[in-house]
């Protein structure tokens, strides 16, 4: 295998040996990221890397109609924002508090993607899909980052992963 298509895999791997690590989350974020020494803290880019990643994921299972499978990628976008809010509440780059943006910018999209996925719905699921899109981009724009724009998956990434509703395999 030549390196440049092993490096996804060694990342991958890299990635999910360092979550093993990671300590639990606190019942409430603190102001500051605290850890034990030694412990492994993600960096805002690990984090952001497995949302960009879940992102795709649930818009692959959603257009296919998985529902079961979109629910559990949304509940993993809540989890990696609930990630970058306790552990990055501010950013070096950018201008306003992580921990104010991230909540106030896609919570809405997430609730309706919920109701959307919940009632089986492929038009409001689009609809909230790229409100999400959007939302996500916004912020990147308010935080300094508006040279990362986020689209929905023009293919599938994950050949080695079937989307397809339980009942159409």
């Amino acid at each position: 295998m030549t390196k440049r298509r092993f490096a996804p895999f060694l990342t991958a791997a890299l990635v999910a040996l360092a979550d093993c690590r990671q300590p639990a989350p606190q019942a409430s974020p603190a102001p500051q990221a605290k850890a034990e020494p030694g412990a492994y803290i993600p960096g805002l880019g690990e984090i952001m890397s497995l949302q960009q990643m879940r992102h795709a994921k649930l818009w692959l299972a959603g257009s296919a109609g998985n529902w079961p499978l979109a629910a559990y990628e949304l509940d993993e976008l809540h989890e990696g924002f609930d990630d970058v809010v306790h552990f990055h509440p501010t950013h070096k780059d950018a201008p306003l508090p992580l921990d104010q943006l991230v909540p106030k910018i896609v919570g809405q999209p997430l609730k309706d993607l919920d109701a959307a996925i919940t009632a089986k719905d492929p038009a409001r699921f689009t609809i909230a899909y790229d409100a999400l899109t959007a939302g996500c981009n916004s912020c990147h724009q308010a935080t300094n980052f508006g040279f990362n724009v986020v689209v929905r998956p023009a293919g599938n990434p994950y050949p080695n992963q079937s989307f397809a509703s339980p009942g159409n395999r």
